[in-house]
């Protein structure tokens, strides 16, 4: 198992979401790594948690990564929320992502969650699960 692909995974990930033209529309070109401290934008793309597991095998050093790409949104409603974040997997399910370290064997949806947040629910905030099987230099 290798942990040493995660960070090439991400930046792609990221990079991909950015460069979508229906992901950076929606979203105003909100992508984050991580939410800036201060004032946000009412609507943004966030990476959120990853767990990893080793898919080394004869051929190779490889892992399965389980990430988090989150829509939040103080938008009425869920509507637009769920318009961003159809978007964000039309982006990435079986995107054909470059690493700079390892290969991507496959990226695909898992599942999501969609719950209201914050004081008094005015948040809306849509969890998208997403699993990706890399191999390793």
């Amino acid at each position: 198992m290798s942990y040493g692909v995660s960070a090439a995974l991400q930046a792609a990930v990221y990079q991909q979401l950015s460069a979508d033209a229906a992901v950076s529309s929606q979203s105003g070109g909100a992508i984050y790594d991580a939410v800036p401290a201060g004032t946000v934008p009412q609507t943004y793309v966030t990476l959120g948690p990853e767990e990893v597991r080793g898919a080394s095998d004869q051929t190779g050093v490889g892992a399965i990564h389980r990430f988090t790409v989150s829509v939040v949104s103080q938008e009425a409603g869920f509507g637009a929320a769920k318009t961003l974040a159809g978007a964000v997997c039309d982006a990435l399910e079986n995107a054909p992502l470059n690493l700079v370290r390892g290969r991507l064997v496959g990226l695909w949806f898992e599942r999501a969650s969609a719950r209201r947040t914050g004081t008094g629910g005015t948040i809306r905030q849509i969890d998208l699960k997403f699993r990706a099987r890399v191999e390793d230099d």
